[in-house]
């Protein structure tokens, strides 16, 4: 395997977390994440053509990864030793996933994990386009965070070079930050998961993420209508796409706005 080849898990790892916190089931992000590096570094290991595909979707209450190259051979699970480095990622996926197989040509590798029933607990994060650059922000958990991420952000959207409304992306930042502050942060707690992203998309989208340790977000539908009057509503008066998607990896949630500089040349 290439090093070129060699950043694609991890770029796959991310889309299938976004496409999962999409349908509403971050809870399977952590094992679909797995289940699909490990599908995936064995079809770029073993592959014998230029390229290989990868399809993740839901079907019959199940979400369904499917791994494809020019490689006729057949996967088989190994038995690695303890001493052994590598071999053992068909033997994970095995352990992992509810079922998993080959296609009859040997070409594609299958893997699947069951639904939990009944409709998703989460809400849905907003559908973008591969993301190009991020940067993540050290904020403090206390009242100053949102200070501080105004005065980080004027600077970081530079870095990034997002070419809309830099001062209505810090607006924006600034209102998520203080809201997570005021109704998601415990006082007098040590340490609490907060902090921020900046990121741009190749469809030169701005994607702001507050994540916070609180996994819910009573009153989201009332506060993007206006019906609470806050500054969330500010937010999507200013044509932010806003909304939010319980963590997988800790109990806490990410709060999403999108921002799109209108007609760019590219």
């Amino acid at each position: 395997m290439s090093e070129a080849d060699a950043v694609w898990p991890q770029r796959l790892r991310r889309l299938v977390r976004e496409g999962l916190a999409y349908w509403g089931h971050g809870e399977l992000v952590e094992s679909a994440e797995l289940l699909l590096t490990e599908l995936s570094t064995n079809a770029l290991r073993y592959s014998s053509g230029p390229d290989i595909s990868v399809c993740v979707c839901l079907k019959d209450g199940l979400c369904v990864i499917e791994v494809s190259n020019s490689s006729s051979g057949r996967p088989e699970v190994c038995h690695a030793g303890p001493a052994d480095e590598g071999g053992r990622g068909l033997f994970l996926v095995d352990a992992l996933a509810a079922a998993w197989g080959v296609s009859p040509d040997g070409t594609t590798t299958w893997c699947t994990l069951p639904l939990p029933e009944g409709p998703p607990d989460v809400e849905r994060a907003a559908v973008t386009a591969p993301v190009l650059r991020e940067i993540p922000m050290g904020l403090p958990a206390d009242s100053s965070a949102a200070t501080s991420a105004r005065i980080q952000g004027r600077s970081l959207l530079t870095v990034l070079g997002w070419p809309g409304d830099q001062q209505r992306a810090v607006d924006v930042l600034h209102v998520l930050v203080d809201n997570a502050v005021q109704h998601a942060l415990t006082p007098g707690v040590g340490v609490q998961r907060f902090g921020a992203r900046l990121s741009v998309t190749e469809a030169h989208e701005l994607l702001i993420d507050v994540t916070d340790p609180n996994p819910t977000f009573p009153a989201f539908d009332k506060a993007v209508t206006g019906e609470l009057r806050r500054g969330i509503w500010g937010i999507v008066r200013q044509g932010a796409t806003l909304t939010w998607f319980a963590r997988a990896d800790f109990a806490g949630k990410t709060v999403r706005a999108v921002l799109r500089p209108g007609q760019v040349g590219l």
